[in-house]
Parts: structure tokens; C-alpha cells; sequence
């Protein structure tokens, strides 16, 4: 029997209970495992659950959970840094398995966490943290583990995607395809971390560190968001044969590794393109694989649940095993290269003065900061224009001084949405 100690109960927390209680014979002829949960600790004991469970079982005291002598493995799924960086650490400490869905903890403790299991020789398994149900983080770490991957892009937030699906399919506005999200349970209450890119960058940060072998911070992801896009940009970029989607992107290039997260415009063949609702999905390339694509469920009690159990049955087997666990996961010193020296390409939208001489003191704008105009459309309002410009490809640093440029044009009134520019996948 292997004991199962549990840190959390919400959505996907109570998830697991119920498919560890309801499935455990199921489980038990797939696998020839017996597992039991046998402590879970919740912040409240007051508070209602969605399972039943037996007397004594829950409790308030976590460290209780990971110190119990019959917990074998412990599971977090409390999410945030504290105390859950702490507690995982305890149990690493104890020689206890870990398997958590906490992409925060890991893209900020992540390297500090692996050693401490790999000193232990005992796993930390988090395929949960990035993809939900999608199976990318063993593919990443070990089936992809001898390819020199040269990119990984994700669509890893189901809200945003749920969001931008609807803005572009029905021309909802940001702020109702947003109540909708939340209405059915996609957006938090506060979903600043969502919509702002934040939860991606996390999810970045851990793919990136993956594919590459080189360990990217959390803070040293850039990241944007979704909030200021408009109904009319995402309709814009379907004029010019385009969908919008927040990416996670990670590249290994020949000065480095650089991850970021930003609203960009694909190409409407690109196979991320395609990818609707709040469905996840992450591409990966590479010179022997060629292009592969994970997609799936990424967010959800049921999805996660199911990572989360895939990870408990890997671990309780290595517990059976009696054998040390193998270091999955290394890393290498490597070069981060600064968000400013990547190459972009640039949709910019701009309200300007409809007066003689505007197009050429925003031309020179541009030129001054050896930038090029790919295109350029202008729409009458009044005594106003409304110009949608696509830039050529050059620096990040580059695109960003020609936009402040602008803003110091007295004819220039305001400089909307920026949506950086994909290229196909060949």
C-alpha cells in the first residue's frame, strides 16, 4: 500500500480524491497499485467538500500531512509560493516523492527543488504545472531529452484563449468575452494573472528551461497581456489573414535562450492558429522531429487531475521499485539574451491628425530608429485617421523606439494596440 499525504483540496485537489477513492480498484488492475490517501490538509476544516472522505483524514496542520509516517508521496496542489515551496521542500527533505501542479513554485524555486530531489534521489514530477491534461513535461525532459529543439510556442492559458476565440469568432468586446470566462468558470474573480500574461510566463519560464537545458527564471520571461487588445485589432488581423493568440514562446538562438509571453498575430495556416476555447496547446520544433503538436484540455479539475494521478503512479512505482530515482532533469550554464536584442515584427495602430505631412513625419519616425514600414493602411474619421502599419522585422529595442517616437508626435493622438507579428512555422 502506498500512502498518499494530499496539500489541498480545491477544484483539482478534490478532483483527485475522488478519482483515487472511485477508481482505486480500476487503478489497482492497471497498475498492480494500491493507494490510499491516507492525510489531506486544507486551510479550513469548516469548509465544504465535494467528496467524502474518512474521519481523521482531513486536517488543519500541514506539516502533519508531510511528516505522517504513513504518507509515503506528498501532493501539492495549494498553489503559490508559501507555505507550499516550503512544505514540498520538507518532504523532498524526508525523502518523500513530490508531485505537484504549482507552475509558480517551480519557475521560481524550480532549480533550488530539482537539487534538493536529485540529492535525495527522489522524484519531483510537476507534469501538471504547464499544460493541464496535455502531456508535455516528460516529452520535453525525456522522450525529446536528445533533440536539439530550436522552438517552443504554447497557447497555455485556457482563459485567454477561450477570450480571444470569442472576440474573433463573434466580435465580442474584451470586457464581456471576459464576464463570459467567468461566468463558466474559466477566469478566476481576479484574473489579473490571466489576462495579464503572468501565468503564462510562468509556464514559459518551466518550458523553456526544459527544451533547452538552460534554467530560465521566472523574472526573466517578458511578459505582455491581453487587456488592451480591442475587438477591432483581432478583426484587423483576420483582414490580413491572421489569428491573434497569447504565446508563450521560447527560442534557442546562437546568443542564447530567450523566452517571453505577448499577444501575436500567426498566420491562419500555423497549427496553433486552429486552436479554440479554452484549449491548450504547445508546438514544438526541431531538425529530427520536424514539428510536433501537443493539444488538449489545459485547465479543469478532470484534466489536471489526470496529469496529476499520472505522476502519483510513476512516483508510487519508483517507491515499489526501492531504487533511487534517476535524474531526469539537468542543467547548464547558458546565456539569457535580453528581450530588446530578440527580432520582432510589429502591428501597430495608430489615431492620427488627418492633416498634410502626417505620413512622413511618421515614416521618419520609423527611419530614425532603422526601422521598416512593411505596409501601411489608412481609415478617415473626421478630422482624424485611424493607420494600421506592419513593420518590417528588426529589433525589439528598435520597434520600441520608433513607437516612443511617436508618442512624441503632436500628431500623433494615440498609439494603440501592439501585436507582434509570427512568421509560418517553415
Amino acid at each position: 500500500m502506498i500512502g498518499i499525504g494530499l496539500l489541498g483540496a480545491g477544484t483539482v485537489g478534490g478532483t483527485l480524491v475522488r478519482r483515487l477513492v472511485d477508481d482505486r480498484s480500476a487503478i489497482a488492475t492497471k497498475t498492480g497499485l494500491d493507494l490510499r490517501i491516507t492525510k489531506i490538509g486544507v486551510r479550513s476544516l469548516d469548509k465544504a467538500r465535494p467528496f467524502e472522505i474518512g474521519e481523521g483524514v482531513l486536517t488543519d496542520d500541514l506539516n502533519a500531512v508531510v511528516d505522517h509516517p504513513d504518507v509515503h508521496l506528498v501532493v501539492e496542489l495549494m498553489g503559490g509560493l508559501e507555505p507550499a515551496g516550503d512544505l514540498v521542500l520538507r518532504a523532498i527533505e524526508a525523502g518523500k516523492p513530490v508531485i505537484t501542479a504549482n507552475k509558480e513554485l517551480i519557475a521560481i524555486r524550480g532549480p533550488e527543488l530539482i537539487a534538493a530531489a536529485s540529492s535525495r534521489g527522489v522524484p519531483l514530477l510537476f507534469e501538471a504545472a504547464v499544460g493541464g491534461g496535455i502531456p508535455i513535461i516528460r516529452p520535453l525532459s525525456e522522450t525529446l531529452a536528445g533533440e536539439k529543439i530550436t522552438s517552443v510556442l504554447g497557447i497555455v492559458n485556457g482563459t485567454t484563449n477561450y477570450i480571444l476565440t470569442q472576440m474573433a469568432e463573434h466580435g465580442t468586446s474584451y470586457g464581456d468575452a471576459l464576464a463570459a470566462a467567468q461566468e463558466l468558470g474559466y477566469a478566476e474573480p481576479d484574473p489579473t494573472a490571466d489576462v495579464t500574461g503572468a501565468d503564462a510566463a510562468a509556464k514559459a519560464s518551466i518550458l523553456a528551461s526544459l527544451a533547452f537545458g538552460t534554467w530560465v527564471g521566472r523574472d526573466q520571461v517578458h511578459h505582455e497581456g491581453i487587456d488592451n487588445l480591442s475587438a477591432e485589432d483581432i478583426t484587423a488581423a483576420q483582414r490580413l489573414g491572421y489569428t491573434v493568440k497569447l504565446l508563450a514562446i521560447a527560442d534557442q538562438t546562437d546568443a542564447g535562450v530567450c523566452a517571453r509571453v505577448y499577444p501575436a498575430m500567426l498566420p491562419n495556416d500555423h497549427p496553433l492558429a486552429a486552436i479554440r476555447g479554452a484549449t491548450n496547446a504547445v508546438y514544438v520544433a526541431g531538425p529530427a522531429i520536424d514539428q510536433l503538436l501537443f493539444a488538449g484540455p489545459g485547465a479543469g479539475g478532470d484534466p489536471t487531475a489526470t496529469a496529476v494521478l499520472g505522476d502519483v503512479i510513476d512516483a508510487a512505482r519508483e517507491i515499489l521499485a526501492g531504487a533511487q530515482a534517476a535524474l531526469r532533469i539537468q542543467f547548464s550554464p547558458g546565456e539569457i539574451v535580453d528581450f530588446g536584442e530578440i527580432v520582432t515584427q510589429w502591428y501597430i495602430r495608430l489615431e492620427v491628425a488627418d492633416q498634410p505631412g502626417v505620413l512622413a513625419q511618421i515614416a521618419g519616425a520609423f527611419g530614425d530608429a532603422q526601422v521598416s514600414i512593411e505596409s501601411m493602411s489608412q481609415e478617415g474619421r473626421g478630422d482624424a485617421a485611424r493607420l494600421i502599419i506592419i513593420t518590417h522585422q528588426a529589433k525589439e529595442r528598435q520597434q520600441r523606439a520608433a513607437v516612443a517616437a511617436l508618442e512624441g508626435l503632436d500628431i500623433v493622438r494615440d498609439v494603440g494596440a501592439i501585436i507582434r507579428v509570427e512568421g509560418p512555422t517553415s
